[in-house]
């Protein structure tokens, strides 16, 4: 059975209202965990993004400063 003959003799306010907040209802909280994932996972990434680049450039300025102390040995 296809949506369209599903749907064909309904009002428009049950495809365009009534089933998504249906919808929200019954996977509202799976919706909100997937969400909550996906941010938390972006957030980390970030972090690790903002870590990593710091460890980098801490990295190169002490390479780069102690470079200068090697040539006295």
């Amino acid at each position: 059975m296809a949506t369209k003959e599903i749907f064909a003799g309904m009002p428009w306010w049950v495809k365009w209202v009534a089933v998504p907040v249906v919808a929200l209802v019954v996977f509202g909280s799976l919706i909100a965990t997937v969400v909550g994932f996906v941010v938390g996972l972006l957030f980390k990434a970030l972090i690790f993004v903002a870590l990593v680049g710091g460890l980098i450039y801490v990295v190169r300025k002490f390479i780069s400063g102690s470079s200068s102390s090697r040539t006295d040995w």
